[in-house]
Parts: C-alpha cells; sequence; structure tokens
C-alpha cells in the first residue's frame, strides 16, 4: 500500500510540473504574438534570446511561390516592434493568437504559432526556470 501511494504521489507530482511548464512554453509563445502584435518590446526581451535565428517564407503575390524573405535578427525583432508602437499599426483584436504545444524536454520545447503573418515553428530551450526562444521558422500569410 505504501509504494502505492508513493507511485500516486509521484505521477501526481510530474503531472503538476508538465502543467507548470506547459504554461510557461505557452507564455513564452504568447509574449513572441503579443510583442509584434502590441509592439510591445518588454514582452519580447522577455522571451526572444539575443543569438535569435528567426527565417520564413513569404507568398509573392505575382508569382503565387513562396519566397525567402530573410533572417529577422533580435534587434530586428525589437525594431519591429517598436515601429508598430509609434506608428500605432497594432494588430486587429480579433487577429488569430494560437498556440500549440509540439514537445517539451527537460532544456528544449517546440510548439506551432498562428498568428495574423502565418504560422511559425518555434524552438525554445530552458534557461533555469524560464523558456526562451531560439529559432523561428516561419512561412504566411495564411490562406483564406
Amino acid at each position: 500500500m505504501k509504494h502505492i501511494f508513493i507511485l500516486l504521489t509521484f505521477s501526481v507530482l510530474v503531472k503538476y510540473v508538465s502543467a507548470q511548464e506547459k504554461t510557461k512554453v505557452e507564455r513564452a509563445c504568447l509574449n513572441y504574438i503579443e510583442g509584434f502584435y502590441e509592439g510591445d518590446t518588454a514582452k519580447l526581451i522577455s522571451t526572444l534570446k539575443p543569438t535569435l535565428y528567426k527565417i520564413g517564407y513569404w507568398k509573392n503575390k505575382n508569382t503565387g511561390a513562396y519566397d525567402f524573405d530573410g533572417q529577422m535578427t533580435w534587434r530586428q525583432a525589437i525594431d519591429y516592434a517598436k515601429r508598430v508602437s509609434e506608428k500605432k499599426n497594432f494588430a486587429k483584436p480579433d487577429a488569430p493568437k494560437k498556440v500549440e504545444i509540439l514537445n517539451i524536454g527537460n532544456s528544449i520545447a517546440a510548439a506551432k504559432v498562428t498568428a495574423w503573418w502565418g504560422v511559425d515553428y518555434i524552438l525554445l530551450s530552458k534557461e533555469g526556470d524560464k523558456w526562451m526562444i531560439e529559432e523561428v521558422l516561419w512561412e504566411g500569410p495564411l490562406e483564406k
């Protein structure tokens, strides 16, 4: 009986820790979306690693092909958010803001984010008790 109690206690603890980690990964991804949507540099700084590697593909309106759009650095991400704030070019209130956790390990995690610009696949790493975005691969726009 004692072994069953210990096993059940461990199982509950693992689920609690897993739920906490999932919440932290979701918050990191939401800070990413909201940072761009709201022009909030503090949210981006709190979630993006300074070594951010973000690349993506944008649909060419003339050809319909997806063209490489280049790399966005940490500095460019922060500057983009500043321009959103300065120009008050915020996302529409009904803009998509969806986070799907794909996997959470001990030190790494993966998520899929859907935003107004398209879909991003995000790789995160854990620093102490905090999840930070290392890499982003995106494609936009969303197909209607």
